[in-house]
């Protein structure tokens, strides 16, 4: 069974109010972005790919020194959904079983949450942190076609339609995400 990890870095930031693009803010040193991109990277899934849209993460992908692969949303205006719609038709070129997502505003999601749902079973892998889902989601390659195609729910629609598939799996680490400089303030 083939897993791909994919981290979404395509939507706007619009709450967040500072200087640059919510994923290229410093947190502790390092971009918001470059954290939740090495949470992925660690986990060592079978292949990697990055999600953009409004915010250039290029040059963060660029430095790394592993093969990521760099998908661009052109329609990334068009929600959350059209991110990992975009995520699923990569994947399915692929031949990949099944697809990780996970989202690039979550810096402190741990390597090892991205590993134990790729390692879930059934259709949808859903990580939990103290009883509450958040991301990342496993997604089998039969579900990709049920997806939405246009909103600001991915993976969420799906879930809530479809329970009975669902597998809630105990995480460590964090599902915070940094969408305001309030946000960033709390964490730095």
């Amino acid at each position: 069974m083939s897993t791909a990890g994919v981290l979404l870095a395509a939507g706007a930031g619009t709450r967040f109010s500072g200087p640059s693009h919510k994923l290229l803010a410093e947190l502790d040193g390092r971009t918001v972005f470059d954290r939740a991109l090495s949470s992925l990277v660690e986990a060592a899934l079978d292949e990697t790919a990055v999600v953009r849209g409004a915010a250039d993460v290029s040059g963060t992908l660029a430095a790394r020194r592993v093969d990521i692969v760099e998908l661009v949303n052109e329609r990334w205006r068009c929600g959350i959904a059209s991110s990992v719609r975009c995520a699923a038709f990569w994947a399915a070129r692929q031949g990949h079983d099944a697809i990780v997502v996970g989202l690039a505003d979550q810096p402190f999601v741990a390597s090892s949450a991205w590993r134990a749902v790729a390692a879930g079973a059934g259709p949808i892998t859903v990580a939990a942190y103290h009883g509450r889902r958040g991301n990342p989601v496993r997604l089998a390659k039969e579900v990709w076609p049920l997806l939405p195609w246009r909103g600001d729910e991915g993976a969420r629609a799906l879930i809530r339609r479809l329970p009975e598939i669902v597998l809630p799996l105990a995480c460590q680490g964090l599902p915070d995400d940094i969408d305001t400089m309030e946000d960033l303030r709390r964490w730095s």
